[in-house]
């Protein structure tokens, strides 16, 4: 079942919210500034979304949720950034092949996993030829038992099986900075965009 997600920020129901940009992303944009243009799929209040803008030329953050959209335009600005409601599975022509890197934290773990080979074609329909996903991933979302998500998890095979068809795996580890709960329970990984659109040969 699709979650509503406008329904869980008026009700205040969004654990997902930990008033930070993720501590990994922070540790690498330490070593590693991005750069270009940049989107944040599922940004929820920004806050990656204003970690990424200290170092990139543009960052685009997409949710769903008014409220959210709401919420992130209300903080101060970090730099080039702004934020657009819309849905994912449906880019406009204005957000297609438009991005040097997407940026993936909570999203791809919010949607139902029957839905993840959309997401990676409406990804790879974000970026640029060339271009990289800079992902974190949960493997193992915490959940109590019998509790069906989201989030939902996923294993490092399961990433592969998805993602391998449009992506080459460039570099991927465990991050050492995290979220309290969330200790052992991510992968940190950076793909290239290498295969060819539905249609293209």
């Amino acid at each position: 079942m699709n979650a509503d997600w406008e329904q869980k920020y008026t009700e205040g129901d969004t654990p997902w919210e930990k008033g930070a940009a993720h501590p990994a992303l922070i540790a690498f944009l330490k070593s590693h500034p991005v750069h270009g243009r940049v989107l944040v799929p599922g940004c929820g209040t920004g806050h990656d979304v204003r970690a990424l803008a200290a170092t990139a030329d543009e960052v685009v953050g997409l949710d769903i949720a008014p409220s959210a959209i709401t919420r992130a335009k209300a903080q101060p600005a970090v730099g080039g950034e702004r934020y657009q409601l819309g849905d994912l599975f449906a880019l406009p022509p204005s957000l297609r092949e438009k991005f040097d890197v997407v940026f993936e934290h909570t999203c791809f773990c919010a949607i139902v996993p029957s839905r993840r080979t959309d997401y990676v074609a409406s990804v790879a329909g974000a970026l640029k030829p060339g271009g990289h996903l800079l992902a974190i991933f949960y493997l193992d979302p915490g959940l109590d038992p019998g509790e069906s998500g989201p989030p939902f998890g996923v294993t490092r095979e399961g990433l592969d099986t998805f993602f391998s068809p449009r992506f080459s795996l460039l570099r991927e580890w465990q991050p050492l900075a995290t979220y309290s709960g969330r200790e052992g329970r991510e992968t940190f990984r950076l793909l290239q965009l290498t295969g060819a659109a539905d249609g293209e040969t």
